[in-house]
């Protein structure tokens, strides 16, 4: 059903929250196009096309642009389009908020995300101690695991580097994922190489990329990682997923030129992607969706 006009109400302060969080920290709101003329080619990622293109997956290859002109801090907050999505926790159409740091590694991320869940649910629902389906949660416990031991642990696999990437992406979404965030925030960390088409590789371990995910009662709320500013590596891994893509029987992309082009003049940086219509799922209580939308256009 559409959201009732308490969660609208709710939502709204969180978008104020999310944009004074910024804001307090000299970050610069942009407006990235949406319709783009080459998404990135991710194997499980499905734009939707439109005349002339594609409607945007995620803002990340033009934010990175910006950050290659010279824009330290930025963030987005808009609609994002990914083809035949919809579940209690997808939409074709959803909201996105996006942020990048200049001299910033995936660690850095993690404390903004921390302290940015708890401001904004301080601000959207006056404490960061809530209930969410029964169970509570307290956003001021933080947990941090890597992916090889929540594996281990959760799926008993000793060994995830002998994992095929279906197996892979079977075992963490349902054996690890609905484990993770129970009554508190998760952050998992350190992803597969074969998981992180746009993060770069771990200085400790050549099998690995500087990425993570955070959690909350198991559902992923932010992904992020220290940026890969190779060209020659991305356009390979570029080209590694078009291949995956194809194998799949899936729409071929073309490359982003212009972002590969740029992508050298990025420097150290790190950038991530959080979920608004997900946070106000857990902050207004409501397993689906639909129920903190306003207008759910497809029911």
């Amino acid at each position: 059903m559409p959201a009732s006009p308490q969660i609208l109400e709710l939502r709204s302060r969180l978008l104020g929250a999310l944009r004074a969080f910024f804001a307090a920290r000299g970050f610069v709101e942009i407006d990235p196009p949406v319709l783009v003329r080459a998404p990135a080619p991710e194997p499980h990622i499905d734009a939707v096309p439109v005349r002339g293109g594609w409607l945007r997956t995620s803002p990340e290859l033009h934010m990175k642009r910006l950050l290659a002109r010279g824009l330290p801090r930025i963030y987005s907050i808009g609609p994002c389009f990914r083809a035949g999505e919809r579940t209690a926790r997808h939409r074709e159409e959803f909201c996105l908020l996006e942020w990048y740091r200049a001299d910033a590694d995936y660690r850095d991320l993690m404390l903004d995300v921390e302290l940015l869940l708890r401001q904004a649910a301080q601000a959207a629902i006056g404490g960061e101690v809530f209930r969410y389906q029964g169970r509570g949660v307290d956003l001021g416990i933080v947990e941090r695991r890597t992916v090889r031991e929540a594996l281990a642990t959760e799926a008993g696999i000793a060994d995830p580097d002998s994992l095929d990437d279906d197996r892979w992406s079977v075992a963490i979404g349902t054996q690890v994922e609905p484990k993770l965030g129970r009554g508190r925030l998760t952050i998992l960390a350190d992803y597969p190489i074969s998981q992180g088409g746009l993060a770069r590789r771990h200085p400790d371990d050549p099998h690995t990329v500087e990425r993570f995910e955070a959690y909350v009662e198991g559902i992923e709320l932010a992904n992020g990682w220290s940026e890969l500013t190779d060209p020659a590596e991305q356009r390979a891994r570029f080209e590694r997923d078009r291949a995956r893509r194809a194998v799949m029987g899936k729409d071929d992309y073309p490359l982003d030129e212009e972002f590969l082009t740029e992508l050298s003049k990025v420097g150290r940086a790190a950038g991530i992607a959080l979920g608004v219509d997900r946070l106000v799922m857990l902050l207004a209580d409501r397993a689906e969706m639909g129920d903190v939308l306003a207008f759910d256009e497809r029911d």
